[in-house]
């Protein structure tokens, strides 16, 4: 079993930065993969960004490339998202997830967050 607990959102202009952390309960985290989701109102839960439980793969959606990076402590058992050149388009609450493997769908994920809402001004 583990828990999921993300933190870091918040309020930010555009152009501004915020860092996403998740804090994972459990002694198998560095056995998962694992990601960032987000789900804005009214619009489906996407895909953000994933990396292997080793940290050697990175995945990424095409909106966040070159804006968002992901990385992990798995001593600290702890993945973060760090986005930066925020637009309010990235308004939504982030999810943290668990997977096993590569599969970012939906469907494939383990655990997920609570969500952390992260809001973008204009």
């Amino acid at each position: 079993q583990v828990q999921l607990v993300e933190s870091g959102g918040g309020l930010v202009q555009a152009g501004g930065s915020l860092r996403l952390s998740c804090a994972a309960s459990g002694r198998t985290f560095a056995s998962y993969a694992m990601g960032w989701f987000r789900q804005a109102p009214g619009k489906e839960r996407e895909f953000v960004a994933g990396i292997a439980w080793s940290g050697s793969s990175i995945y990424g959606a095409d909106f966040v490339k070159g804006r968002f990076t992901i990385s992990r402590d798995n001593a600290k058992n702890t993945v973060y998202l760090r986005m930066n050149s925020l637009k309010p388009e990235d308004t939504a609450v982030y999810y943290c997830a668990a997977t096993y493997g590569s599969n970012w769908s939906l469907s494939s994920i383990t655990y997920w967050g609570q969500g952390t809402q992260v809001t973008v001004s204009s």
